[in-house]
């Protein structure tokens, strides 16, 4: 689809005027269609916002292009016919936007009001009330004689949705008012969805994609979640998604000629609202005047990335009820109020080019790279698009046009693609079969969203991680090589190689940052006597994805020595106890990349060694089929080296209690696990009852 240039010049006039507001009302209606009831925005807010003020503009300018069907004269939205119409007995319209995003536009609302009220210099200052604009849907709240009966949607601002069943589903709602709350009471406010979970939803959804169930899909924003919520027809799924509600407003109400509340102010009536147990949102606040304004528009800036919550900016109404009552309306919105937003957190720019990121873990990332563009305050360059099953479903192609989030210290992300703007022959995007750093076989596990590097120990781009991992206390047990240690030996090009540890000099470690002599000494040595090791201990410190202490040490137990592991196929690993298909295949193909035969041989050329025999069967260890539970401190000796003499003799060292547990081993203030034995009947040993299971002989 073609359209006009839509940031060229306003046209001069004449023909060209009445196309040009052809076009802008057609592309407003479409973009509306798709954000209110469709759900999927194909462009950002702020770009909407420049061309409806760009239609505005035209018929300001010509009002003979002015017509009834033009997107100034609605509030916007429309009605799905899923659902039941409700007529609003009072019109929710929305309010004017303050296009100026500097505090300066706070000002410009101050004196358009002083202008309007016929105030001069020496007059008292304006009280106001600011309040969040929240990013989500509006939303008005029937209450009949205390009970809600009726919860709708905007709609067109004449006519809405019934939702009450879904909106009942979110329990900041109260169901039932206190019996002071007025006969008929029509609460307008906002449903949201927080950032937490609407990050908890599309880590589920991406969950649901990666396991192949059909019609899943992640959502674009927290706003779009909340819609959907809102619009299912099926309440049973609304109550999956956990929504939230802020009042703001009211609608119908009781008059006060008939026993109805009486407020002088609007701020007043927010907090009769709260009373009533209705959410307001806690930084709504008083303020006087242009610089109260001002500090407001401010102090909300400041905190805006640390709520839980999404704002597009805040919102300020002159408090006085009497005021607002003669200031009055223009037609689509109130002269008292105005939104005034902050700079966009959704902007359109192009994608340059999409590179492929290798994380700490081997986690492969596809990244776009994208034509420099401001929003949400900072200039972005690289957005993510997580894996390569999210950047198909979004459909990203170098070329595009693309919508970019950004909120908070979150990373980029691109939202949608801008599809009528995409250039023609733009190749979709396929993962790389390889790692952009090392070379080395990239692969996606079945039921997973993620490519990972194979490279392991070889890949530089994960050597932090394996260096730090080969040093925890489980593996190789070096005390004194810490995370930020392993950074600065990385970086200063020290270590590349696990092997390249056992080769540091003194000198090298005493020139680190907070390392002294003897903390160096100290390093050297716990190097050395790192060397002497265990085969369990070796194979856990090499990092093998989802090998962990239990299958290395049945790994060793297994097979006896490292040689038969490494050349062992699939099928005799699946020979082993606890290891199936999943994990039998990433031990092999860890052992089938040359390079970390490589590694092995260096660090045996350096001096690790560990005891090595013959494969001992299952059957014939001492312990075989007994499942033992420590609990408490032991006298004799720390649970860790319990543990590992008693898998040494063929026990397993169990977490919990139950039916199936041989013994309990109970040293001193032993908790639960000792009263769920007793309970059960499983026999309780001590230190002397310990000595004995592992010499052999019977407790």
């Amino acid at each position: 689809m073609s359209h006009p240039d839509l940031f060229g010049d306003l046209p001069a006039g004449g023909p060209a005027d009445a196309q040009r507001a052809a076009d802008l009302r057609s592309l407003l209606h479409r973009y509306g269609h798709a954000y209110y009831t469709l759900d999927t925005p194909e462009v950002p807010d702020a770009e909407y916002d420049r061309l409806f003020r760009e239609l505005q503009a035209l018929e300001l300018a010509h009002p003979e292009l002015l017509s009834p069907d033009s997107p100034t004269q609605r509030v916007g939205g429309a009605v799905l016919a899923a659902f039941e119409q409700v007529k609003h007995r009072v019109s929710m319209l929305s309010i004017r936007t303050e296009t100026d995003t500097e505090p300066s536009g706070a000002e410009a609302f101050d004196a358009r009001m002083r202008k309007e009220l016929g105030l001069g210099e020496s007059d008292a200052p304006v009280t106001y009330v600011g309040e969040l604009k929240f990013d989500g849907l509006a939303m008005s709240l029937r209450y009949e004689r205390g009970v809600l009966v009726q919860a709708a949607t905007r709609g067109d601002g004449e006519t809405g949705e019934e939702v009450t069943a879904n909106i009942r589903t979110i329990g900041q709602i109260p169901l039932r008012l206190p019996p002071h709350a007025p006969d008929v009471l029509e609460v307008r406010g906002e449903v949201y969805m927080r950032r937490d979970a609407f990050e908890a939803l599309n880590e589920r959804q991406r969950q649901r994609i990666a396991a192949g169930i059909k019609g899943e899909k992640t959502f674009v924003n927290p706003r779009n979640a909340a819609a959907g919520a809102v619009r299912q027809l099926d309440s049973g799924i609304a109550a999956e998604r956990p929504l939230s509600f802020f009042a703001y407003g009211l609608g119908d109400i009781t008059p006060a000629t008939e026993g109805g509340p009486h407020w002088a102010s609007h701020f007043d009536m927010l907090m009769q609202l709260k009373a009533w147990g209705l959410p307001v949102a806690e930084q709504t606040a008083c303020v006087q005047g242009a610089l109260g304004l001002v500090a407001f528009h401010q102090r909300i800036a400041a905190e805006r990335d640390a709520l839980p919550y999404d704002i597009d900016g805040v919102v300020y109404k002159v408090n006085d009820l009497a005021l607002q009552a003669r200031l009055g309306f223009v037609t689509r919105e109130p002269r008292w109020a105005v939104a005034h937003k902050y700079p966009a957190q959704e902007e359109m720019t192009t994608v340059q080019a999409i590179d492929v990121q290798v994380g700490r873990t081997g986690k492969l990332t596809p990244v776009a790279k994208l034509a420099p563009v401001f929003v949400g305050g900072v200039t972005v360059t690289n957005a993510t698009l997580h894996n390569e099953l999210e950047a198909r479903r979004k459909d990203v192609r170098v070329g595009d046009t693309v919508i970019v989030r950004r909120a908070g210290d979150v990373i980029p992300e691109v939202v949608s693609v801008v599809l009528d703007r995409r250039p023609q022959g733009a190749p979709p995007f396929t993962m790389m079969d390889h790692c952009p750093v090392c070379g080395s076989l990239a692969e996606r596990e079945e039921g997973e969203a993620d490519h990972r590097c194979t490279g392991g120990l070889f890949c530089s781009a994960q050597r932090k991680q394996a260096i730090w991992h080969f040093a925890h206390r489980r593996a190789m047990d070096v005390d004194g090589l810490g995370d930020k240690l392993v950074d600065q030996l990385v970086d200063a090009g020290h270590v590349t190689t696990l092997a390249d540890l056992y080769h540091l000099k003194p000198e090298t470690l005493s020139n680190m940052a907070r390392m002294a002599e003897k903390s160096a000494v100290n390093l050297l040595e716990a190097l050395e006597k790192s060397k002497s090791t265990t085969l369990a201990r070796f194979l856990f410190s090499l990092g093998i994805r989802h090998v962990g202490e239990a299958t290395a040490k049945e790994l060793a137990r297994h097979f006896g020595q490292l040689d038969a592991v490494m050349a062992a196929s699939e099928d005799a690993l699946l020979q082993v106890a606890d290891v199936g298909p999943v994990v039998a295949h990433s031990i092999h193909t860890f052992f089938a990349q040359p390079h970390h035969s490589e590694v092995v041989q260096a660090l045996r050329d350096a001096g690790v060694t560990w005891p090595e025999g013959d494969a001992l069967a299952p059957t014939e260890m001492p312990l075989a089929g007994t499942t033992v539970v420590l609990t408490g401190t032991l006298h004799s000796m720390g649970r860790d080296e319990a543990k590992e003499k008693l898998e040494a003799l063929g026990a397993k060292v169990a977490g919990s209690v139950s039916k199936k547990t041989d013994y309990v081993v109970a040293g001193a203030e032993a908790g639960s696990k000792l009263e769920k034995a007793q309970a059960l009947g499983v026999p309780v040993l001590d230190d002397t009852g310990l000595a004995m299971l592992l010499a052999g002989e019977k407790p």
